[in-house]
């Protein structure tokens, strides 16, 4: 829609896999050195990161640098039962197996003597697995015993894990401490800093055809601090800005854009919370609505100040100490007439 405005040949943020797109930040590239060095070693490689951080990106990577005689099979779903895991592994190798067989004997020595003949033929195995933090405890341990394959030099099958976070708990449990000892390589992946994402917005404009930065510096600033350096963030919020800029018929994107753009996909005006990027955009909205806001205080006193929340004042108790008055001075008018001193004359005892 706003491509030809732009002078693009296409949508430069879309989220479709696209290997032209590839950016390879030095996170990305520290990360995918860690894994191809975990291959050399055998066993588990571990790579974890937040979501829309990158990982299927360097696992992609990883594979247009695999030789040619690595065999890999690829799992994207690991919601599924040891029997279910075994057989998806096998149809990935292209390994033969009794059709509808349920048992875990029949996979594993079939995946065995694949593993044996593909060594002896120089060839190397690797299994990969997206989203393994969703892994039950079964498949993980069914996976570490597959991983006792080997012969008295190498290993015959090498896994890949990759997950969010919470694979880095799960692997600290102690009924897993033995596939724990086996990972050779982790690695956790953060996300962009400014001049990584001022880095990525640039070259996916200039795969798109676009030379010139369609960006502003502060709506650069905007974007990252949004979407907190996380890429998959930063594509939405860069889609949607294109796209208001165009309905504004604007050639290039402010620092509003953007931060309209970025409330609108985090949802409900920027009030959900995304995890990363939310504090500061509750942030811009409070101080928008408090110049915004008319506040009968007095001068220097804000909107957020006045509606400051009411304390509520500790309740006594009979162990406190009795509350102390300040002696007052007597008024004059408490004094009766008789009482009065009159004006030029000294006080006696009568007047005492």
């Amino acid at each position: 829609m706003y491509a030809a405005h732009f002078g693009l040949t296409e949508r430069p943020f879309s989220l479709a896999p696209d290997p032209r797109y590839l950016f390879l930040s030095e996170g990305h590239r520290e990360a995918l050195a860690h894994l191809v060095y975990g291959l050399q070693g055998g066993g588990f490689v571990q790579l974890t990161g937040e979501v829309g951080t990158g990982k299927t990106t360097v696992c992609r990577a990883l594979l247009d640098q695999l030789p040619p005689e690595v065999d890999v099979a690829m799992i994207f779903t690991p919601r599924l039962t040891a029997v279910e895991l075994l057989s998806s592994v096998c149809d990935e190798l292209r390994v033969p197996y009794p059709a509808g067989t349920t048992s875990l004997k029949v996979l594993v020595d079939a995946l065995s003597r694949a593993l044996l003949d593909a060594h002896a033929r120089g060839r190397r195995t690797v299994v990969i697995i997206d989203e393994a933090q969703n892994l039950s405890m079964e498949v993980l341990e069914e996976l570490r015993l597959l991983t006792n394959i080997e012969t008295t030099r190498d290993k015959l099958l090498q896994v890949i894990l990759i997950g969010q976070p919470e694979l880095v708990d799960l692997m600290e449990r102690p009924a897993l401490r033995q596939l724990a000892q086996r990972i050779t390589a982790r690695y956790h992946l953060r996300p962009f800093a400014f001049t990584e994402t001022r880095a990525y917005v640039c070259h996916r404009l200039q795969v798109a055809g676009q030379r010139e930065m369609i960006f502003t510096s502060p709506a650069l600033r905007v974007i990252h601090r949004r979407s907190g350096g996380v890429p998959r963030l930063i594509n939405n919020i860069c889609d949607r800005a294109l796209l208001g800029a165009f309905g504004c018929s604007k050639r290039r994107v402010t620092a509003a854009t953007a931060r309209h753009a970025a409330a609108e996909v985090s949802g409900a005006g920027g009030l959900r919370r995304w995890g990363i990027g939310c504090r500061a955009a509750r942030a811009d909205q409070q101080e928008s609505r408090d110049r915004e806001q008319p506040t009968d205080e007095p001068h220097g006193v804000t909107a957020s100040r006045a509606r400051r929340p009411y304390r509520r004042r500790r309740r006594r108790t009979r162990s406190d100490p009795p509350r102390r008055r300040p002696p007052s001075a007597p008024s004059s008018r408490r004094l009766s007439h008789s009482t009065r001193v009159p004006a030029g004359r000294p006080a006696g005892r009568a007047d005492r």
